[in-house]
């Protein structure tokens, strides 16, 4: 019965994603990249000037352009020409641009989603009553092997971009469990489509030869001819397989492309896995590693991985539904770890941005018994915009709104119910807004959603 109703949305994936590829190529200058609208038309093109005007507060994220450690501008305003942000202050003039009046609004880096599993839409809802472990045999397992076609990946993650690009997320890594040469194939092709920056996570754990083959053929010919792509290769730590783990550390050495892990999600894989000692034994430690929730660390570890420069990525809601735990994120920044949001696919259940701020800043309060404790809303918004962007080693590119960086910038609109009335914008904005307040998403220069 489960595979049968999973046909029938599969099919209803298809067709809902063909009909919006044909609405949005009616207009040859507007390509089927996001959620817009007709007022949307005035889409960037090679040569020109889009100027954000007169924006109630424009948050930077850098220090040197505004206030305080967001960077904060009052009634400004952020120029961009084709790819990259030209100018940010107030009362730009360039006559040669696309003026889109923001006042009363919010512009923003967009957020940077450090990881996700965006074929997971394709289980939303599964196994909700279950811990990691048992949810992995009943929502992953189960859909291993060649069960997903290459359309229906192409369908489950057309959904989740056009779902991620809603909540404000501009930047995406993928981690893609890549069941078929054919499921690689379908994911990519929805990331290039929906127009959306993003790093796909290549996730195996054999390590065979003809793995091997597809992952550096899927580099060079799908990920490195397209400028908004970056690459990982991902995999399970684990004692058992750790010849197949060095394989791979050893592959991601080779294509010079980060290694991805998820570590220590659920306590039993401590004993079950022993991942810390595997990681070592592999070597993984000596590169460029990204570790995914990260829970259940000891002080030694958490020092290990400070210094190994390990980059991390927090998964508040996911860790939530799992019963998984809670991170111990005071303890990794005081130690000077860097770590991002991200939402974990299926786990999450939907792509809410706004919502993961609010549980990050608040399972560390109420651990603590404090509301001074790390994160602050700053901290929780620098985290989902330019410290996300450290995470993946693209902090000289994205993540906050310094001029030279690219156009990846949102605009909020603060004119509805759940924001209003405007106390403190900053704070609301982790505290009240919602997906409904994004109005504008621009990727490298183009609008993905308008109107919004």
């Amino acid at each position: 019965m489960k595979m049968i109703n999973f046909l029938k949305y599969s099919i209803f994936l298809l067709i809902w994603c063909g009909n919006l590829n044909n609405l949005f190529a009616k207009d040859q200058d507007v390509q089927p990249i996001g959620i817009m609208n007709e007022e949307a038309n005035f889409q960037s093109h090679e040569n020109s000037k889009v100027l954000l005007q007169n924006a109630d507060l424009v948050i930077t994220m850098d220090p040197n352009l505004g206030k305080g450690i967001l960077g904060v501008i009052e009634k400004g305003d952020v120029l961009f020409k084709k790819d990259q942000i030209v100018a940010v202050g107030r009362n730009l003039i360039d006559a040669d641009a696309k003026v889109i009046d923001v006042t009363g609004k919010i512009v923003l880096p967009g957020f940077v989603d450090t990881h996700n599993h965006l074929w997971q839409s394709l289980i939303r809802g599964c196994g909700a009553d279950k811990v990691l472990l048992p949810w992995l045999e009943e929502c992953i397992f189960s859909m291993s092997g060649d069960v997903i076609s290459e359309a229906s990946a192409y369908a489950g993650v057309r959904l989740s971009t056009l779902d991620v690009i809603t909540t404000g997320i501009t930047t995406v890594v993928d981690d893609s469990h890549s069941f078929t040469p054919q499921f690689t194939r379908g994911n990519l092709r929805a990331l290039k489509d929906s127009g959306l920056r993003f790093s796909y996570a290549y996730c195996n754990t054999s390590g065979d030869a003809e793995i091997i083959a597809d992952i550096k053929w899927v580099k060079t010919h799908l990920i490195d001819p397209n400028p908004l792509a970056h690459f990982q290769i991902c995999s399970h730590p684990t004692k058992s397989k750790v010849a197949q783990l060095t394989t791979l550390v050893k592959l991601a050495k080779e294509l010079d492309v980060p290694f991805n892990v998820h570590l220590l999600e659920n306590r039993e894989q401590r004993n079950n896995d022993k991942p810390i000692e595997a990681l070592k034994l592999a070597g993984a430690f000596e590169h460029t590693l990204i570790v995914d929730h990260a829970i259940h660390l000891t002080d030694q570890e958490i020092k290990l991985l400070a210094e190994k420069k390990v980059r991390v990525c927090h998964n508040p809601l996911s860790n939530m539904r799992l019963a998984s735990g809670i991170m111990r994120l005071a303890d990794m920044h005081k130690a000077g770890i860097k770590v991002g949001l991200g939402l974990d696919g299926g786990t999450n259940d939907t792509s809410d941005m706004f919502a993961t701020m609010k549980a990050a800043l608040g399972l560390q309060r109420a651990i603590s018994f404090s509301t001074q404790t790390y994160p602050t809303i700053e901290d929780v918004l620098l985290m989902a915009t330019l410290g996300g962007a450290q995470v993946l080693g693209m902090e000289n590119t994205i993540g906050s709104l310094t001029p030279g960086k690219k156009a990846d910038i949102i605009v909020l609109t603060t004119d509805t119910i759940n924001f209003a009335p405007r106390w403190n914008p900053i704070n609301q904005i982790v505290l009240n807004a919602q997906p409904i307040n994004v109005e504008y998403v621009f990727v490298n220069g183009r609008v993905l959603k308008a109107k919004g």
